[in-house]
C-alpha cells in the first residue's frame, strides 16, 4: 500500500491539471487520436499539421498513436504513424522544423516482465479509483492489461497520465460498440488527474466538431445536433438547459414558422417543471443522451435516442435528463385548433426525481 501511495504521488506530480478548461494543445492532440481511431487518414493529415503548429510535439504524437494500437488495433496505429511520417517529411522539405519534444528513452521496465506486471497492476488500481481488478474469466487478457498496457505502454514518459487518458477517451468515443470501455476511461481520466469539467468539455468538443461517433458515455451532446443558447425559459427548469432552432433542409426561413422545430439540450440532472400544453400536442424526438418523460399519475419512461413521445394536449407532464447524463430532444407542437399556450406549474421536486430508476 505504501508503494502504491508513492506511485500515486509520482503520477500526480506529472499531471496536467493547471485549470478546469482544456488547453488548445490537448484538443489538437485528441482530434488526432479520434481520427486515428476512425482510420480517417484524409482528415488526419491536416489535423497532424495543425497539432504540430499548435504545440504538440512529434514524440507526443508518436506516443499517442503507438499507445492506441491497444485500443484501435495495429493497422490504424501503423497507418497513423505512416501519415505522421509523410507529414514530417513534407514539412521538412518545405523548410519547417518541428519540435521533437523530449528525447525518447527506452523504459527500463521493458527488460523485467515482473516489474512491468507489478507496475501495471498499481497503475490499473489508480485508474479504476483504487479498486483491485482481476479478470479471472480470461487470465490472458488480465495479464495483457496489467503487464503490457498499463505496465509497458504506460511506462512511456512522452505523455502525462492525464493527457494519456484524454487521448484514450477521444479514440474510444470515435468507435462504435465500445461504450463500456469508454465509460470506464472517462472515469479513469478523472482518476488520472483531469477534472470532471475537462472530461465533459472534451466530449462536447469532440461532438460539436464532428469527431465523436457515439454519445460520449451519455455525458455530453453528441452527433450533429446544435446545443444553442441558454434557455430563455430557464425559470421553468431545474438545472441548465439550452435551445437551438432546427430548420428542415427543404423549408425556407419564411416557411419555417409553419412547423417550428427546436433542439433542447438538458445538462445532467436538468428537467422542466410540470406543465400542460393547450391547443396543441407536443412531439419529442430523442436524439442524444438519456432522459425521462412522465405524465401526471403515471410511471416515468426512460428516454434514449430514437424514441418518439407524442404528448396529447391537456396532459400534465415533464421531461428532462437523467441525473448522470446529458440529454437532447427535438420538439415541435402540432396545432389542434383554438388558442395555443403552455401552462407552467410546480417543479419536479428533488426527492421525487432522485427516486427514478
Amino acid at each position: 500500500m505504501k508503494k502504491l501511495i508513492v506511485l500515486f504521488l509520482m503520477v500526480i506530480g506529472t499531471m496536467n491539471i493547471s485549470a478546469n478548461a482544456l488547453s488548445e494543445r490537448q484538443k489538437l492532440l485528441c482530434a488526432c487520436a479520434s481520427l486515428e481511431a476512425q482510420g480517417d487518414l484524409v482528415r488526419l493529415d491536416p489535423a497532424i499539421r495543425q497539432a504540430l503548429d499548435g504545440g504538440v510535439t512529434v514524440n507526443e504524437l508518436k506516443e499517442a498513436f503507438s499507445q492506441l494500437y491497444a485500443y484501435t488495433g495495429f493497422p490504424r496505429s501503423l497507418n497513423a504513424l505512416g501519415t505522421l511520417q509523410k507529414v514530417l517529411a513534407d514539412r521538412k522539405a518545405n523548410g519547417i522544423s518541428d519540435d521533437e519534444g523530449k528525447p525518447w528513452m527506452r523504459p527500463g521496465l521493458w527488460d523485467d516482465a515482473g516489474k512491468a506486471l507489478k507496475r501495471g497492476s498499481e497503475v490499473q488500481t489508480i485508474l479504476t479509483g483504487g479498486k483491485a481488478f482481476n479478470y479471472d474469466f480470461c487470465p490472458q487478457d488480465d495479464y495483457y492489461l496489467k503487464s503490457h498496457l498499463f505496465g509497458d505502454i504506460f511506462a512511456g514518459d512522452q505523455l502525462s497520465p492525464a493527457d494519456r487518458e484524454l487521448v484514450t477517451v477521444a479514440a474510444l468515443s470515435s468507435l462504435k460498440g465500445v461504450e463500456p470501455q469508454l465509460a470506464s476511461h472517462k472515469a479513469g481520466a478523472v482518476n488520472m488527474g483531469n477534472t470532471q469539467e475537462q472530461v465533459d468539455e472534451l466530449c462536447q468538443w469532440l461532438s460539436e466538431n464532428g469527431y465523436s461517433q457515439v454519445d460520449c458515455a451519455a455525458d455530453a451532446t453528441a452527433g450533429a445536433w446544435p446545443k444553442g443558447i441558454p434557455n430563455p425559459y430557464g425559470q421553468f427548469f431545474q438545472g441548465q438547459s439550452h435551445l437551438a432552432p432546427v430548420q428542415p433542409a427543404n423549408v425556407s426561413a419564411d416557411e419555417a414558422t409553419v412547423a417550428e422545430y427546436v433542439n433542447v439540450t438538458f445538462e445532467r440532472g436538468c428537467r422542466n417543471n410540470w406543465h400542460i400544453h393547450h391547443g396543441a400536442h407536443q412531439i419529442l424526438i430523442c436524439v442524444s443522451g438519456r432522459g425521462w418523460y412522465q405524465e401526471w399519475g403515471k410511471p416515468a419512461i426512460a428516454l434514449t435516442p430514437g424514441m418518439i413521445i407524442d404528448i396529447p394536449d391537456e396532459v400534465k407532464h415533464w421531461h428532462g435528463a437523467k441525473k448522470d447524463s446529458w440529454f437532447q430532444h427535438l420538439t415541435t407542437h402540432v396545432a389542434i385548433g383554438g388558442e395555443q399556450s403552455t401552462e407552467w406549474q410546480e417543479p419536479v421536486m428533488d426527492e421525487q426525481y432522485a427516486e427514478l430508476k
